[in-house]
């Protein structure tokens, strides 16, 4: 049976649930409560320019949920199909700027697949999130995460908080690689590589933000 594709304009998040049924936030939900100051000052530049920050956000996000398909389906041949026709000429482009980015990176290393874009969730510590490439690279246990938008502080807690999925899942880690695949020939690539098994101060701070997200639902809840 063919599988569906997915439209972009009205996509929505699969939840996470808990073996027993009970829904459970995901990573980057929960990340959404660290305050991000440099965003004010941007926003506003867009703002003084006549460019609503949030059409663009949301033009960025597609240009980069198209490039993860462009760049992950290949090793994963039952990942859904993307409809082209949402997106804009402009956005595809973008898109495989970005792709032809990683495939170069891709040449130079040995790349084994084993869990790609596979939905984790922890029934220790409720929470589930869904991490780009987990597999060996060049012989390595990595964790791999791509990025169309930059690099920041922000991106090491995630792949803190999918460490901790993928290890509870009985999944080793022995170095973590962020890459950034900039969408046009201003946005420079970049790789960031971190080794060892945790990253114990960003898990803290994502641990941290899990019980304040908790806290505030059970306060929206009184």
């Amino acid at each position: 049976m063919a599988i569906p594709k997915c439209s972009r304009r009205a996509k929505v998040k699969s939840p996470y649930f808990l073996k027993d049924g009970v829904p459970v936030p995901g990573v980057t939900s929960v990340l959404k409560l660290r305050a991000k100051p440099p965003l004010i000052p941007w926003a506003n530049k867009l703002g003084l320019a006549g460019i609503d920050s949030q059409k663009y956000t949301d033009e960025k996000a597609a240009i980069g949920t198209l490039a993860h398909s462009m760049s992950l389906k290949q090793f994963r041949s039952d990942l859904p199909d993307l409809d082209l026709s949402e997106y804009s000429k402009l956005e595809i482009d973008l898109a495989q700027n970005c792709a032809l980015k990683f495939y170069e990176w891709q040449k130079a290393h040995v790349l084994e697949p084993i869990l790609v874009e596979e939905k984790l969730v922890s029934e220790v510590h409720r929470y589930g999130g869904t991490p780009d490439f987990y597999g060996k690279v060049d012989g390595v246990l990595t964790l791999l995460d791509l990025k169309t938008g930059g690099l920041y502080p922000e991106a090491w807690i995630q792949l803190a908080a999918y460490g901790v999925l993928l290890e509870e899942q009985g999944h080793q880690i022995d170095q973590r690689i962020l890459l950034n695949i900039g969408r046009d020939e201003t946005e420079n690539f970049v790789q960031a590589k971190r080794q060892g098994p945790s990253l114990p101060d960003e898990e803290a701070i994502f641990f941290a933000l899990l019980t304040i997200y908790f806290a505030e639902k059970r306060l929206e809840g009184k």
